[in-house]
């Protein structure tokens, strides 16, 4: 979407708006296709931020768990 914003698919099923906080912006990259974690906004459902990005290890190890659904 760019300027630090993202659509992410959320397990919920809905589609939000997410923005990246700029502590993030530089130094982690978020390409299409990663996951992460979000919180969405209290006021606003259809909007979030991201919080975290998880790398492949990460994601195998919480499919492993039973954390993730694909």
């Amino acid at each position: 979407m760019g300027a630090g914003h993202i659509k992410v698919k959320c397990e919920d099923g809905k589609e939000r708006f997410a923005r990246i906080p700029g502590k993030m912006r530089k130094k982690i990259w978020i390409r299409e296709g990663d996951v992460v974690l979000i919180v969405p906004w209290s006021f606003k459902d259809d909007k979030a931020d991201v919080i975290w990005r998880y790398t492949n290890p990460q994601v195998e190890w919480l499919e492993r768990k039973g954390h993730l659904k694909f």
